[in-house]
């Protein structure tokens, strides 16, 4: 029983600390955000509790702090199977718009309907999705981001998709719209796409908490 103590803490204190989610999002207005607009726009609006896009496509961004080996966990539903969106992560520096943010960063996909590479919950057009658990329209998702020095692991719904070390080889770039190639950073700015007005999608989640 003595030995069993021992090992428990002494495995317990090889673990890093947990730390406390901290919420981006207050559920109240856009306080700590930026909206950058590809098209005229308001591009999202707080109702009822919950950040949800309108109108124009862009990025939302959060202008208070670059972050980096944490958790992001993102709650988010869409009003149709047409909805697109993504949460962008490790731009280095302030984006200029919603393309700079996608080719300095990196976008993890929302949208469901393409490919195993432009599906929810990979690094779009970079990684291939191990498993496509998002649930339908008008139910809620529960995407999870780890950013671990350079390594970017995602759950949707408790489910592996993605486990990415930051350096292996990607396939190329074969379409405009697809992401630059080349290096990110261990930790950036962070935002949420906008792509268009096909369907709502609406966040009541944005934390992040420290992996140590």
């Amino acid at each position: 029983m003595i030995r069993l103590a021992v090992c428990t803490m002494l495995c317990a204190g090889a673990l890093p600390a947990a730390s406390e989610a901290r919420q981006l999002f207050n559920s109240k207005d856009l306080d700590g955000w930026t909206f950058l607009a590809n098209k005229e726009g308001p591009g999202f609006v707080v109702e009822n509790g919950m950040l949800r896009t309108r109108g124009g496509p862009g990025l939302l961004w959060y202008t208070r702090e670059k972050i980096g080996n944490s958790v992001i966990r993102v709650v988010y539903s869409m009003s149709t199977p047409a909805g697109n969106s993504g949460v962008f992560i490790r731009m280095p520096a302030p984006p200029r718009s919603e393309p700079d943010g996608a080719h300095s960063g990196i976008e993890v996909q929302i949208d469901d309907r393409d490919d195993d590479w432009h599906c929810t919950g990979t690094l779009y057009s970079m990684t291939k999705a191990r498993a496509r658990p998002k649930k339908p329209a008008g139910e809620w998702n529960v995407m999870e981001i780890t950013l671990d020095g350079l390594r970017t692991t995602v759950t949707v719904n408790g489910v592996l998709v993605t486990d990415y070390d930051g350096v292996s080889p990607v396939p190329e770039r074969t379409k405009a719209y697809e992401p630059v190639r080349g290096p990110r950073p261990q930790s950036g700015y962070i935002g949420l796409q906008n792509h268009d007005n096909h369907a709502v999608i609406s966040f009541r989640e944005i934390s992040v908490r420290k992996l140590r």
